[in-house]
């Protein structure tokens, strides 16, 4: 069943009853005075209900998916205003249920994403280093489950090995304080059934093998692999210039283990509420909506969705620029904009995208906020357009990574914590939204999407120059991340916070 729109979403959606010949010029100033927190705050309860009616999720392929994709759909197309449709495509769902218990007792542990099932019931062996070489694990790890720290490769090279090594099974465990949240073993293969579990536990685990106490594990894994249909909704302004457009995404599907209210439920309605308060103004250049789908199983919605525009020749080079916004409400948040200079982590996007990333550092400077870099990296919907040469920037303000003290100067809220704690949780929801950073950052969002829709003249055209490969480095964690370069401007922080990507495969 469709879900219906909210009250004030459906009064942002006839707000385009006049011809567009009667409606003024977008300005900046307009467009963010029809941003409200009411506006959000329906549309992210929408979401919760949808969530709520399916089970507590919006996973790609799911009721919850689906209707999210129908609401989109609806409300949208109900304006006149665009041009909607629904982009499918085929992508392959890996999900399922796990069970682990120790010495008799339950452990909390989640599933990697494309897992192998099976179950083990064996005593636990600790591997030597990191588990990145087969010869880190002794002979003992035969029939056994074995506890491997995060670090250095991927969790699929570690899971493999576990295989090979003749392992029943695998328990992963971070290597910096909590769990590791959104872990994929980035396709399917001969792995051993694994689990991760947080750095305590581990740790606690390692220091009871290594005093000859002996460990029991009971381990289950019922993984789920399938295809499934999915949709992109893509909604394009009826009026500008079609050959000078300016893209705005963010993805619509959660989790499994929860609803995703700010991963990206805020986003999503972020930039909903933007294309229902632009209806009311006229344009100089086309403006395309993107709402992706399955980006929590690697960008897969919008990496199609760029394919196809490289299948019609000139289609890319229309695109002049790509905004991003995932995760723009969390609780404990910094304002982060994507580092398209490279002035901060050393990941310049292609020519246009340190314009991007001034524009949005001008608006909070005249909103007298404080503002941040976050790493230009690609792991979020970004990636795609970054790889075909399109300028890009975004928002975020933070996932599963600690606030620092210095952001707790800048930006309040408690040092030490998650940006989000509830990130890829149950808990990602309507009640764990910072309403303040939501209805600021799409407000920033308005104001970008006035001055490109007015004029496009700052960014220069896309090149089919291939963008040169940036450098990057390894972190402690095992992750990608961003060598600094340099301090930012008075009131900027440079730091090592980078984007924490949803697919963190080591």
């Amino acid at each position: 069943m469709r879900s219906s729109t909210l009250p004030v979403l459906a009064a942002l959606a006839a707000s385009c009853a006049a011809t567009e010949t009667e409606l003024p010029p977008v300005t900046s100033e307009a467009l963010q005075a029809l941003i409200s927190l009411d506006g959000l705050t329906s549309g992210a309860q929408q979401l919760q209900v949808i969530a709520d009616a399916a089970g507590g999720n919006r996973v790609f392929g799911s009721k919850g998916h689906n209707d999210t994709v129908y609401f989109l759909y609806d409300t949208l197309l109900a304006t006149g205003y665009y041009d909607v449709y629904l982009q499918d495509f085929v992508e392959l769902f890996s999900g399922g249920t796990s069970s682990l218990t120790v010495n008799g007792e339950a452990m909390e542990a989640d599933l990697f994403t494309y897992d192998s099932s099976g179950s083990a019931s064996a005593d636990l062996v600790a591997v030597s280093n990191l588990g990145c070489e087969l010869a880190d694990y002794p002979p003992e790890s035969a029939n056994a489950v074995v506890l491997i720290s995060r670090g250095e490769c991927p969790f699929a090279q570690k899971a493999s090995n576990a295989a090979a090594a003749g392992a029943l099974g695998a328990l992963i465990y971070n290597n910096v304080p909590g769990a590791i949240s959104g872990g994929t073993l980035s396709e399917p293969g001969d792995y051993a059934p694994s689990l991760s579990i947080s750095q305590e536990d581990g740790l606690a685990l390692l220091a009871q093998v290594e005093a000859g106490t002996p460990v029991a594990v009971e381990l289950e894994v019922n993984a789920i692999l399938e295809n499934r249909t999915t949709y992109n909704v893509i909604a394009e302004t009826k009026g500008g210039d079609h050959d000078n457009v300016i893209a705005l995404g963010a993805h619509t599907d959660s989790v499994e283990a929860g609803p995703g209210i700010n991963d990206n439920g805020s986003g999503t309605i972020g930039i909903l509420n933007v294309a229902l308060a632009l209806t009311r103004f006229t344009i100089t250049n086309a403006v395309r909506f993107g709402f992706w789908s399955a980006e929590e199983f690697g960008l897969k919605g919008s990496t199609y969705y760029v394919s196809t525009l490289n299948q019609t020749a000139g289609e890319t080079a229309k695109v002049r620029a790509y905004l991003n916004f995932d995760m723009i409400a969390s609780p404990n948040y910094a304002y982060m904009i994507y580092d398209g200079d490279g002035s901060s982590f050393n990941l310049t996007g292609p020519p246009g995208s340190a314009e991007i990333e001034a524009d949005f550092e001008a608006f909070f400077t005249s909103a007298g906020q404080n503002f941040t870099a976050t790493a230009f990296d690609g792991r979020s919907d970004y990636g795609p357009f970054l790889e075909n040469n399109i300028p890009a920037g975004g928002l975020f303000t933070g996932a599963e990574d600690p606030k620092t003290p210095e952001e707790v100067a800048m930006f309040g809220g408690t040092a030490d914590v998650a940006y989000d704690a509830n990130y890829h949780q149950p808990g990602d929801t309507i009640d764990n939204i910072a309403w303040d950073a939501f209805l600021l950052n799409t407000k920033a969002i308005a104001n970008s999407i006035a001055l490109y829709a007015t004029d496009l003249s700052k960014i220069p055209p896309v090149s089919a120059t291939a963008l040169p490969k940036r450098a990057r480095s390894v972190d402690v964690r095992g992750a990608v991340r961003s060598t600094p370069r340099q301090k930012r401007a008075s009131g900027i922080k440079s730091h090592a916070c980078t984007r924490r990507g949803h697919v963190l495969n080591i």
